[in-house]
């Protein structure tokens, strides 16, 4: 995708914030200057609510942030030379009212870190209890010491609810306590555009419908201007103390505040409990809205704070029973998947047919947007990991599916063309080349239902939307494509993952992609007949999308022995890369100059052999490789896992791993400067990926589970579990073999491929395979000067 916030130039010696912790990611002191990463890398979402690691306090901060899933409001797009097809109207994710605010004053003393002494300050993301811990140790201004430890928890089980708590207490002498547990809406934000458009939006863009108050809690109801969302926001606080305490709630239109005031002797704790819920709809009203989260907060005060704590302990331990990736012999990378894993899994939990953006919840880069990405490597995670939450993506997907009909009739085409990027559905993106033009989402979508079924073994998506999914993305093909008089297929006049070049003929991975998304339509069409009866589908038309697929071109430059990423492409100038030093270069070089030079800002044919390495041979992957590694700049934070894995197929470990161990980084060490906007989602699923896909050779083909595993020096054992059909496969792979299990199956079987070697795993015993030594074809491939993969061995340990 297309990063407007991208930094002008990556910083590979930042010194890390966080220690190595297989289980935490810990900041073991207070850091203004990183304030804003951290509120990204402490953020805590189920895919419905998401809180942004703000101070309890709220101030400082580097940018509040409270989110629903798909909330956002419109602005419009005027373009200063207008066209055909071009979106009139943008969609941005909105700050929701700020319900984990807890302000504390010691005596008449706020508590801000900004002033007085701070003795300790840690905060940790605890990845197995799904919580956000605070300790504080500070003394204000007037002398006065107290203690403060705050937990945070987004539920994972209870999909409206959050909730915190909050204790403080005296350290050397008697003190009044006052906590003000809040509500605020309409937060003043930092400026984050240029366009006054987009300011304007974000100024305020709530207004207020309505507010209730009790005693010790209040519910807030707001909806926006343009898109006509509204929301409810509610509160309830209990106070747990041996001292005498005074409470009272009072409320305007946009904010409510309980305070709860005690004098307190030293050692003498006041502990808060705050539960948050929140409710959204673009069609029930305000009264209803109300009802929702009064209902969602009898049922947390009913599960009571213990109870909360323990239902996020036991979901995350079910996941990580399924999901959890080993890795021995690098703490960075093992620390940085189970991260991942956490963020990924928070995207998507609870989204339910709700998109899933490309910052998930964790901030407002993007505007909120969903990209081709989620499709391409967040689902497939998912798919592996947790599945249900892949099939609500789905759903979401085609709940948009007449907004993508409407699409494709405005361009010209039949089916459905879905977007570039959206929140809602509709297009939002106002630059063709790199937005409409990138039609491969479409095909990307397709891939995703496929997998859903060849993974799970579920036919039930595919009856309920998958077919229609399949069906609707196969007619925008055959619109799209054209056969020549050679009886070739060609798709003209579209861009690849590589937004570098762009509007080309025959891009392979858009090719591929197509006639994989063809043949899928077909197959599916044939297993449902009535079903696509009914969808207008005939004998006829599936007889024209197998032709299609099968005689789909994909350029190849017979002089150099390498695929043309798009018909001749590697007939363009080349690019001056000793003389460049400015990156990412979209921010620094004029689109046309890109467009025409061999120059690629992320993987692209890397990409096509990754997803459909069937139709290249060993010596093909092995000359791309080297040819297309020295032309590609990573100006994105999407093509790091994608050459981890390809390096790792062609037998460059080495390579792989540190491919890997950028893909494990991007968030963690800030490479691309720009995380205080919100974490990249796909590219933590990109960790994923490069481990399991990488070093794993995990790969679906032709319906079977295929799995080739191979080690680089560094990593001394990999461990990873893979739902299949119902069934937890574990993989653990050692130097010189891999062994395959069902650990959690009393009885059943999994049958697979691997290293070309049919295999059946039973729950009766372990199967043990040799892993045979990978080696390279071709020396190890350059990368344009300056641009190698961040490299382990030079990164903090």
């Amino acid at each position: 995708m297309t990063d407007e916030n991208e930094s002008e130039q990556r910083d590979r010696s930042t010194p890390p914030v966080f220690p190595v912790d297989a289980w935490c990611v810990r900041e073991p002191e207070f850091s203004l200057d990183h304030l804003a990463r951290t509120e990204s890398v402490f953020a805590l979402s189920n895919g419905h609510i998401g809180f942004r690691g703000n101070l309890d306090e709220g101030e400082p901060h580097g940018m509040p942030g409270t989110y629903l899933g798909s909330f956002y409001e419109e602005r419009p797009m005027p373009h200063a030379e207008a066209g055909y097809g071009f979106p009139e109207v943008g969609q941005t994710v909105v700050n929701v009212t700020d319900g984990k605010l807890v302000r504390l004053l010691v005596d008449d003393e706020p508590f801000d870190l900004r002033y007085g002494t701070l003795h300790r300050h840690e905060r940790r993301l605890d990845l197995r209890a799904g919580t956000l811990v605070r300790e504080v140790d500070w003394t204000s201004p007037a002398g006065q010491r107290v203690r403060i430890r705050s937990t945070r928890l987004v539920s994972f089980t209870q999909r409206a609810v959050a909730a915190v708590e909050f204790v403080a207490e005296a350290v050397d002498r008697p003190a009044r306590l006052t906590l003000q547990s809040e509500l605020v809406a309409n937060e003043t934000l930092p400026h984050r555009s240029g366009d006054p458009r987009v300011a304007a939006v974000l100024d305020r863009p709530l207004v207020a419908i309505g507010r209730h108050t009790n005693g010790r809690g209040a519910v807030l109801l707001h909806e926006t201007r343009a898109s006509g969302l509204r929301l409810a926001a509610g509160m309830v606080n209990e106070v747990d103390t041996d001292v005498r305490v005074t409470v009272d709630t009072d409320s305007a239109d946009d904010w409510a505040r309980t305070t709860v005031v005690a004098a307190v002797e030293p050692g003498q704790p006041v502990r808060l409990v705050k539960h948050v819920a929140y409710g959204w709809s673009a069609r029930r009203s305000a009264p209803a809205l109300r009802d929702q989260v009064a209902g969602a907060l009898s049922g947390a005060q009913f599960t009571g704070w213990e109870g909360l704590l323990a239902e996020q302990r036991a979901y995350l331990d079910e996941f990580w029973r399924a999901a959890d990736v080993e890795v021995d012999g690098d703490a960075e990378i093992q620390q940085a998947v189970r991260f991942a894993l956490f963020h990924v899994l928070q995207a998507g939990a609870r989204a339910e047919r709700r998109g899933i953006a490309a910052k998930g919840l964790t901030g407002p880069g993007y505007d909120g947007h969903c990209f081709w990405d989620t499709e391409a490597l967040v689902l497939p995670v998912l798919t592996y990991t947790a599945p249900d939450a892949a099939g609500d993506a789905l759903h979401w997907r085609w709940s948009t599916l007449d907004q993508a009909r409407q699409r494709a009739r405005e361009l010209g085409l039949r089916g459905a063309a879905f977007p570039w990027r959206t929140i809602s559905g509709q297009e939002t993106s106002g630059y063709w080349p790199a937005g409409t033009a990138a039609f491969h989402v479409n095909a990307d979508v397709a891939a995703a239902v496929e997998r859903y079924r060849v993974v799970t073994g579920d036919t039930r998506l595919e009856d309920e939307i998958g077919l229609e999914l399949l069906v609707e993305t196969a007619r925008l093909w055959m619109s799209l494509g054209h056969h020549d008089r050679d009886g070739k297929w060609h798709v003209v006049g579209v861009t690849g993952p590589d937004e570098y070049t762009a509007v080309v003929a025959d891009n392979v991975f858009t090719n591929l992609a197509a006639a994989h998304n063809l043949r899928s339509a077909a197959a599916a069409a044939t297993r449902n007949l009535d079903a696509a009866g009914r969808l207008g589908v005939d004998l006829e038309e599936v007889a024209r999308w197998r032709d299609a697929a099968a005689a789909a071109y994909v350029p190849y430059d017979a002089d150099l022995g390498v695929h043309q990423q798009s018909e001749g492409f590697t007939r363009l100038p080349e690019w001056d890369f000793e003389h460049e030093s400015s990156y990412p270069l979209l921010l620094h070089r004029p689109y046309f100059d890109l467009y025409r030079r061999q120059v690629i800002k992320q993987a692209d044919l890397a990409m096509a052999m990754f997803w459909f390495g069937e139709r290249f041979t060993p010596e093909e992957k092995a000359r791309n490789t080297d040819y297309y590694e020295r032309r590609t700049v990573r100006d994105s934070s999407l093509s790091a896992c994608v050459q981890a894995v390809v390096a790792a197929e062609t037998g460059h470990l080495e390579l792989a791993h540190d491919y890997a161990y950028e893909a494990a980084g991007v968030d963690l060490r800030d490479l691309h400067r720009n995380t205080a906007d919100g974490l990249h989602i796909a590219s933590l699923a990109g960790t994923w990926v490069a481990l399991v896909n990488g070093f794993g050779g995990l790969r679906e083909t032709d319906g079977r589970l295929h799995l080739d595993p191979q080690l680089p020096s560094g990593i001394t054992r990999l461990a990873f579990s893979l739902r299949w059909h119902g069934h937890t496969l574990r993989v653990e792979v050692h130097p010189d073999e891999v062994v395959y299990s069902l650990p959690h199956c009393v009885d059943g079987e999994i049958a697979l491929v691997h290293a070309g070697e049919d295999v059946v795993v039973t729950s009766a015993e372990p199967v043990r395979r040799k892993i045979l030594p990978r080696h390279p074809l071709l020396p190890r491939p350059v990368q344009p000067p300056g641009r190698e993969p961040v490299h382990r061995a030079s990164g903090p340990r």
